[in-house]
């Protein structure tokens, strides 16, 4: 995954101002890229993943090291961001033995980009507190296209003084930072966003079939409603793919029903009900027990294939 150009002005921009040590912690599909542009705008970045040799190949592509634990991957470090799988992947990497909090510094920043619970959100800024280290729940919007190109958008759950310290770094690959209030409201707000994008592609797997049976032209008409009050990303980037029966990228199914689930319970401790998502998310299942775990959020259409 070479990445070139990386979002040049920006990172022209970081090099300018001073260059902080920063390890990143988890080298998945989202990680990998963010990592390179956080090297290339010139920062000294230490890496860890729990398969080695996928930090290797990172640093074989990029300016940086590779760590062989958590630990000594955040070791003297300024900033440290972490993007892992789920609740228990984040306790693995940041409070297990050879954990990040272990060898931190004091005063080290701690920015984890997982769509996780806002708990254990809430619990491993508590544990930072009292080791006096600093922690942003900060999960990202874009996906895959988003962390390549440099243009995330991040949510954010923590202090402003934190936010101030970590822009020279997020600047590196994201458009938008925005702070959402304190820690676990960055994981809310990611919530809301998993849940409009199940809505919206519940709609849009109504509209595409729906549009198909009446024989219109699918790229004409995305390139028609897109400019209309019905335009969104998902109708731009996945409306033909999915009338094509294409869903070979983007994001998997089986993170978003972890996503959903997450949402879900969130809601129950709030004593909401969100039946639209409890549908979508059944879907998912159903969509997963079938073999398309791997396949995109679009995939969803299938579902709707099965009811009509």
């Amino acid at each position: 995954m070479k990445i070139s150009s990386i979002h040049d002005s920006l990172s022209f921009k970081s090099k300018r101002k001073t260059a902080m040590k920063v390890s990143f912690i988890g080298l998945g599909t989202m990680g990998y890229p963010i990592a390179g542009h956080v090297s290339a705008a010139g920062h000294a970045v230490v890496v860890y993943n729990r398969s080695a040799q996928k930090a290797h190949a990172w640093c074989d592509e990029y300016t940086g090291t590779s760590a062989p634990t958590p630990a000594l991957a955040a070791q003297d470090c300024d900033i440290v961001l972490t993007c892992v799988g789920n609740d228990d992947d984040l306790r693995a990497v940041y409070l297990g033995e050879e954990g990040a909090f272990q060898l931190a510094k004091p005063g080290t920043l701690f920015i984890d980009h997982t769509t996780a619970s806002a708990e254990v959100a809430k619990e491993l800024h508590q544990i930072a507190q009292e080791r006096g280290f600093f922690f942003m729940d900060a999960p990202v919007s874009g996906g895959q296209a988003g962390a390549v190109n440099g243009v995330l958008t991040v949510m954010i759950g923590g202090e402003q003084s934190d936010l101030d310290k970590a822009q020279t770094v997020l600047d590196c690959y994201a458009k938008a930072t925005r702070l959402m209030g304190p820690i676990g409201n960055g994981q809310i707000a990611k919530m809301v966003n998993q849940i409009l994008i199940g809505g919206v592609l519940s709609g849009l797997s109504e509209g595409m079939r729906f549009a198909q049976k009446a024989g219109l032209d699918i790229a004409t008409l995305v390139d028609t409603l897109k400019y209309g009050a019905a335009g969104s990303w998902q109708l731009e980037n996945r409306g033909e793919t999915m009338a094509k029966d294409e869903f070979d990228f983007g994001f998997a199914i089986e993170w978003m029903h972890k996503d959903l689930s997450l949402c879900l319970a969130q809601a129950e401790k709030m004593g909401l009900t969100l039946p639209l998502t409890q549908s979508v998310d059944q879907d998912y299942q159903d969509l997963m027990a079938e073999g398309h775990g791997r396949q995109d959020t679009s995939v969803l259409i299938k579902a709707f294939d099965k009811k009509a």
